[in-house]
């Protein structure tokens, strides 16, 4: 009986053992993080100035991402691009052209004690500056500044300490006003992006 003791416990101390060894080999314990992604850009064009046929189109755009965690669970993000330019088009024809600088920051509850899949949720707040607006040769203006909500999924998958790739799908909040009528124009984009994270 005792020899069957002793087996049984040495046996749980190498599972135990093992799965401490598998759960070490993802374990990333840097409070920063540093992703670049290639992100695609979807926008809803929708507002009264959408129903009306203003659109801006679709496009891959690169992103940084900046992230510092307080806490294995708690982070926050910062997500920095440089001002993107997109052709303004009504009813399909093209009438000019913009550029928008939309950095975001969110709060995020990242999951743990699941290996190497990390995935994680956010929320936070978007600040977007229209710039360079040539739409119909200064016949309209847009408004210039957006602030709204933006919302965050995720995850990372570690390849080893300090290195992992990542998805992650957002759904930011952007509007402006354009002139002549059109009223309120809700970009409103999905941006879906994956890339590559260091964490040190």
């Amino acid at each position: 009986m005792m020899k069957k003791t002793l087996l049984a416990a040495a046996a749980l101390c190498a599972l135990t053992s093992g799965a401490a060894m598998a759960q070490s080999q993802y374990q990333q314990d840097g409070k920063w993080m540093v992703r670049a992604r290639a992100v695609h850009l979807d926008s809803s064009n929708g507002g009264a100035a959408g129903a009306a046929g203003v659109s801006v189109n679709d496009k891959w755009i690169p992103e940084l991402d900046i992230s510092y965690f307080f806490t294995p669970n708690l982070a926050a993000e910062l997500i920095l691009t440089y001002p993107q330019k997109h052709d303004v088009r009504l009813n399909g024809a093209k009438i000019g052209t913009l550029k928008h600088l939309p950095p975001t920051l969110t709060a995020q509850y990242h999951f743990t004690n699941l290996g190497a899949f990390k995935p994680y949720v956010g929320a936070g707040i978007n600040y977007t500056r229209f710039s360079s607006v040539d739409i119909l040769n200064g016949a309209l203006t847009v408004k210039k500044n957006s602030w709204g909500p933006a919302l965050q999924v995720g995850f990372d998958y570690a390849l080893d300490k300090n290195w992992s790739i990542n998805l992650d799908v957002k759904k930011v909040y952007i509007d402006t006003e354009v002139s002549g009528g059109f009223g309120k124009f809700k970009v409103d984009p999905v941006l879906v992006g994956v890339g590559l994270g260091y964490r040190f």
